[in-house]
């Protein structure tokens, strides 16, 4: 057979495209190959007019309103609701129903009310948000779930829309709703709030959208009653504005009522509040300086001397059931992702030790989860985490390093932004900041374990802190334990 001549592309046989024609099965979609040129054009010509400009109908749908229908509110009310197997207690009752009264009142006197949940991790500020969205639309409610981690929010997709892909769309994110109508959700619920932004506005964002416009006041602005869930202490990114006050400040110029719900009661970290008040004293989150860790029963801590101990700890727990992550401080460099097959870089390097960091993307490579999925793909073992993607997630076993951006000297604590790959610290970004930045980070890395926490630092003299605060003593090891 000859070759064909030169400047004609070769027909492609009917069978090559043969398995795209189960699109054509369902009856919502119809399949024109290149071939099919002339009766592409044909079927667009019986649908679409000639004589009449569409601007109109895209500008109206460009600024449409981010509002469910019905048919998705009765799915939703099935799919979220009944998949929630929690029992709320105590104050999570009492947040609870104040949204759900906030909601009625505004439904049946046309007015605005703003309410924020504050509590640590584990308080159950999730689990809150959900059964809420699954209880607004079993009452023909129209609300959406919104959070500012690209994580938290692909893994609420997955697991509350696992059955039905419209429920996928109930989850947004806090960048959503810059064009969105006022008043279009009779509630927002914004989990992670802490993540707010000073804009919604990005390197993407179109030039007339760039108003400067606060994106607390586009949340606030969308729903009759916005609901904020967070936790001052994880606010580990500079331009994240989402603080109690702030949001009281927003409510505040509008002549809305705002009103707070602080959760005490841990559910993470083994049910210990011990543990977490522990962490935020070790790393001056508040007042008093660091004190002894006193072993309540319900959360163990160990100090290891090299991420080799770590991983064999926490490999030993592995085999016997449990879950187990590893994560760092944002100390080593990103090495672009490889391709497809290609071993992943190990950019985490600690003497003869290195392992790679988590994938930045959203596709698995070399058989690591993408970012997203990290904290809960069993595969993400093998690769260490940053803080973006270990906030919002739990896993039984939590191996912490703390790299030389937290060291401690004589008697405090000192950060070294030099230290920090961060790049979301700008050379604009305030010392102070990028201290408590780095602190938080911090905080968030060490209470993602349910069980236990290992941690272990890059550097002597912090190893040393540590193990006294963890072991009573200076210079005790922790290798005695390691086997349990």
């Amino acid at each position: 057979m000859s070759a064909p001549a030169a400047g004609h592309r070769q027909p492609r046989a009917p069978h090559r495209v043969a398995g795209l024609r189960d699109i054509e099965r369902d009856g919502r979609g119809l399949l024109f190959t290149g071939e099919q040129r002339g009766a592409f054009l044909t079927h667009l010509r019986s649908k679409l007019s000639d004589k009449h400009s569409g601007a109109c109908a895209a500008d109206e749908l460009l600024a449409g309103a981010t509002v469910p229908s019905k048919q998705l509110m009765a799915v939703a009310a099935e799919e979220v609701r009944e998949r929630q197997q929690f029992v709320l207690l105590d104050e999570q009752q009492v947040a609870y129903r104040m949204v759900l009264n906030a909601v009625e009142k505004a439904k049946h006197a046309d007015h605005k009310e703003v309410v924020i949940v504050t509590g640590g991790p584990g308080t159950g500020k999730s689990v809150i948000a959900l059964q809420l969205l699954g209880e607004l639309y079993r009452r023909g409610v129209p609300a959406l779930h919104a959070t500012g981690s690209q994580s938290f929010t692909k893994t609420m997709r997955k697991v509350a829309g696992a059955r039905k892909r419209e429920v996928q769309d109930l989850f947004k994110y806090f960048n959503s709703f810059m064009t969105a109508e006022k008043n279009s959700l009779g509630a927002l619920i914004c989990d992670e709030a802490h993540r707010i932004r000073e804009t919604s506005a990005n390197r993407y964002t179109r030039a007339e959208l760039r108003t400067g416009r606060p994106q607390i006041d586009e949340l606030i602005d969308v729903a009759y009653v916005p609901v904020f869930f967070l936790d001052e202490h994880q606010v580990v990114r500079p331009g994240e504005m989402g603080t109690v006050a702030a949001i009281k400040a927003a409510a505040t110029r509008r002549g809305i009522p705002c009103h707070v719900v602080p959760l005490d009661s841990q559910f993470r970290c083994g049910d210990s509040d011990a543990y977490v008040h522990w962490v935020v004293r070790l790393l001056g989150l508040e007042p008093g300086g660091p004190v002894e860790w006193e072993p309540d029963g319900r959360m163990q801590v160990l100090v290891v001397d090299s991420p080799q101990e770590m991983e064999a700890f926490l490999e030993a727990r592995r085999a016997q059931g449990y879950g187990a992550r590893m994560s760092a401080g944002y100390c080593w460099r990103w090495s672009p992702e490889p391709k497809p097959g290609q071993p992943l870089p190990a950019d985490v390097v600690i003497g003869d030790w290195a392992r790679p960091w988590n994938l930045r993307g959203d596709r698995s490579i070399s058989g690591a989860p993408p970012a997203a999925l990290w904290a809960t793909d069993p595969a993400g073992f093998g690769q260490v985490g940053c803080v973006y993607t270990a906030q919002g997630f739990e896993y039984d076993w939590s191996g912490v390093i703390i790299g030389p951006d937290l060291v401690w000297r004589g008697d405090r604590w000192v950060t070294d932004r030099a230290a920090s790959k961060d790049p979301a610290f700008k050379r604009s970004t305030p010392d102070a900041h990028v201290d408590r930045l780095i602190r938080n980070t911090y905080k968030v890395l060490l209470t993602r374990g349910m069980i236990g926490t290992v941690v272990y630092s890059t550097d002597p003299e912090t190893r040393a802190k540590l193990r006294e605060l963890v072991d009573g003593r200076p210079g005790a090891r922790a290798s005695a334990v390691v086997g349990v």
